[in-house]
């Protein structure tokens, strides 16, 4: 494994005595420009805000709505915006934030693929080996070893530095590295957590029953002695130990069941950070030292918050992931790279991963709903204090330039908690939906039926406190970068290429056989299972489908046979995929008689730009209702072609998002509104880039695709 160049920085400094090595560092931010006057731009970016939901939480709240509903009485109503092809978050963001389409930015889907060996890739970084320097002992460091941004194309707001216009930007996602503006601007969507690469909880439990029900990896089974519980978390990889392992924390916690609460400390000693909780309550952040060399040389910084669930009949206590410690992380998120310190000196440590709502925790059963639904309340009301401190930055820099805040709420929250709020939903537990959701709510009466909608309503008041802080003479600007809509069945897309011949397995393998199998076993595309000589296409990603293209898939030097790809371009590549096209749009679901395929884009026909021949060849656009399996779209070839998207494991969790928008783009439109009338038109999320240009006057580039929206 490679791991990034930034996770040797603070040693090649203590051994700079021993080898001589160029440290490249970034630019920092450079002060506001205070020479002109640059006009009032906010734009409030909300993921996956849906413009019928929109209009439905109005209809039905009108009194909790009120700044929405004078943002539609300004201009032009609530707006349909386009989004990108496929409607994925980090594509999505990506084509906002350079103005072009996946054709030139490169980001192509949450995942790529590696063309060797089909395995899963990281879609917004590049891995770049260097080699290694071996000393004495176990310890060995990576010299050049780098993950740059994937990401083509100047940021707009790079380019508005250019120009002298400042911008602060909180959070917008695939903007990590950091890439630094006239202002101060975060990283959001898709930056790492010191554990894992999206972050991972851990779930600690002395019931081995609960264990061995949840079937999640990163469930420990805990021994209780004399009021005590030793255990560890796992933290970063270490670059300096051969096979790069993880480097564990040791931590405790001691129980107190006469005051009902337990001392929890991220160490195992008496200066260790520490926390007293009850059953039921969330830690802060506590800061966690793992040790990457002896003697104190190297440590690295994480926070972690806990949640204590239960101390009778059994202890169960959730850890979140390990998150970059925002006063000391181990690689910039904020430019210049004090600004994430000043925000923790401000309103306290805060979430720094990627996708700070903890889907994967209700996913796997470490949550239930409700414990969900908390921690997202916690991470929404950790964003309103950031839009706090940002406004106040904001306007006492005079209103200049540019404001760009992100939500994340509505997204991670309605990809789980969707469900509830759909009654044809095949995981909707009528029961279930009518309980009450008021303790995250605060809302009388509220049910978890209630939840998208309440999602909404929190919005209300975060525009409310851009008009009372900016006042309504600013330019304002919401958007979202698609909408949402419902995910009732799962498709295996590796499962229908290999019954319609295009994957082919080799002699003696075979599909997984099913879940409840004894002897079920995950099978992928890259695992040894796929004879590559007779495969012509596969998939790899959420919407993805690749041909084995002669010239681009290329062989594994490391294994024995040639798994070089077969199908030639031209004439040939271009029959199979209005083949497979055809046959995609053609298939009935039999169990519905609907369409689980609502379009097949080719990337040549809706892409353009200089990365075109890194492109899938196929983008499967999904109907309402439907989607790529999660198993499909890591390189599984599952039993099931189709199947229902509810419940089907010990612990009765979902596994699986049950509301989505990985569908096809003209399903899951964005939201555009603005309290300045727009022109003519339908717009994308393309032409809003042009538009933060066009405001100051600027060009725009030429590899830019959009146009002007307000008049």
């Amino acid at each position: 494994m490679t791991l990034p160049r930034w996770t040797v920085y603070p040693a090649l400094v203590l051994i700079a005595a021993l080898v001589v090595i160029a440290i490249p560092r970034r630019a920092r931010s450079d002060p506001y420009a205070r020479s002109e006057s640059h006009k009032p731009l906010v734009i409030l970016g909300v993921d996956g805000m849906d413009p019928d939901i929109l209009k439905e939480v109005i209809e039905r709240f009108p009194e909790r709505m009120t700044n929405f509903r004078w943002l539609a009485d300004q201009a032009d109503g609530i707006q349909s915006l386009g989004t990108s092809t496929p409607p994925q978050s980090p594509v999505a963001w990506s084509n906002f934030i350079t103005g072009m389409n996946p054709g030139g930015h490169g980001i192509f889907d949450f995942i790529h693929r590696d063309p060797m060996t089909r395995a899963p890739a990281p879609s917004t970084t590049v891995i770049e080996k260097g080699f290694e320097l071996d000393f004495p002992g176990p310890y060995k460091i990576d010299i050049g070893a780098d993950s740059p941004a994937n990401r083509s194309g100047d940021p707009f707001w790079v380019i508005l530095r250019e120009h002298g216009v400042p911008a602060d930007i909180w959070r917008v996602p695939a903007n990590f590295p950091v890439e630094p503006s006239l202002g101060v601007s975060f990283s959001g969507m898709m930056t790492p957590a010191l554990d894992s690469a999206y972050g991972e909880c851990t779930f600690f439990t002395t019931n081995p029953l609960r264990k061995v029900q949840l079937d999640y990896a990163k469930t420990r089974l805990i021994t209780e002695y004399e009021g005590k519980v030793f255990d560890a978390i796992k933290g970063p990889t270490n670059p300096f130990r051969d096979g790069a392992p993880s480097e564990d924390l040791a931590f405790k916690v001691y129980v107190d069941r006469d005051a009902g609460a337990a001392v929890i400390y991220a160490g195992t000693d008496e200066t260790s950070e520490k926390v007293v909780l009850r059953p039921g309550e969330w830690s802060d952040f506590l800061r966690m030292e793992f040790q990457l060399l002896p003697m104190g040389m190297m440590s690295m910084s994480g926070v972690c918050r806990f949640y204590l669930r239960s101390l009778e009949p059994e202890i169960e206590l959730y850890a979140s992931p390990v998150n970059f410690d925002p006063e000391d992380p181990p690689a910039p998120v904020s430019e210049p790279s004090e600004a994430s310190a000043d925000l923790a000196g401000e309103i306290g440590r805060y979430y720094t991963q990627g996708m700070a709502e903890d889907v994967n925790a209700l996913k796997n059963g470490v949550l239930d709903d409700g414990e969900f639904m908390q921690q997202v309340r916690l991470v929404n009301n950790e964003t309103l204090d950031m839009l706090d401190y940002a406004l106040d930055r904001y306007a006492g820099n005079g209103k200049q330039g540019v404001l760009f805040f992100y939500f994340s709420t509505i997204d991670l929250a309605c990809h789980m908690m969707w469900r509830h709020h759909d009654p044809r939903h095949p995981a909707h537990d009528d029961a279930l939906a009518k309980e009450s959701a008021t303790s995250w709510t605060g809302r009388e009466g509220s049910t978890l039926q209630d939840t998208v909608h309440d999602l909404y309503l929190r919005m209300d008041p975060a525009l409310g406190r851009v008009r009372e802080r900016l006042g309504d003479d600013v330019t304002l600007v919401v958007m979202s970068d698609h909408g949402f809509a419902p995910y009732y069945r799962e498709f295996s897309l590796n499962t229908w290429l290999l019954e319609q011949g295009y994957l082919v397995l080799k002699a003696g393998k075979s599909r997984e056989l099913p879940r409840d199998d004894p002897n079920h076993s995950e099978v992928y595309i890259f695992d040894g299972s796929v004879d590559w000589s007779k495969t012509r296409a596969y998939g790899m990603g959420f919407n993805a489908l690749y041909l084995n293209m002669a010239g681009r898939e290329r062989d594994d030097p490391d294994t024995a046979e040639d798994e070089s790809g077969i199908v030639q371009s031209g004439a040939d590549a271009n029959a199979l995929l209005s083949e497979i096209r055809s046959k995609l749009l053609e298939l009935v679901d039999a169990e519905t008689g609907l369409h689980p395929v609502l379009g097949c884009a080719l990337a040549s026909e809706v892409y353009s730009g200089d990365r075109i021949a890194e492109a899938p060849d196929l983008l499967v656009g999904y109907d309402a209702g439907y989607g790529n399996s999660d198993a499909s779209s890591t390189g599984r070839i599952t039993n099931e072609l189709l199947q229902d998207n509810a419940p089907r494991n010990h612990g009765g969790e979902l596994g699986t998002f049950n509301g989505n928008h990985l569908m096809d783009p003209s399903v899951v439109p964005g939201v555009l509104m603005s309290n300045h009338p727009l022109r003519d038109g339908q717009f994308s999320l393309e032409d809003i880039t042009v538009e933060i240009l066009h405001e100051y006057g600027i060009q725009k580039p030429e590899w830019m695709r959009g146009r002007p929206v307000l008049e």
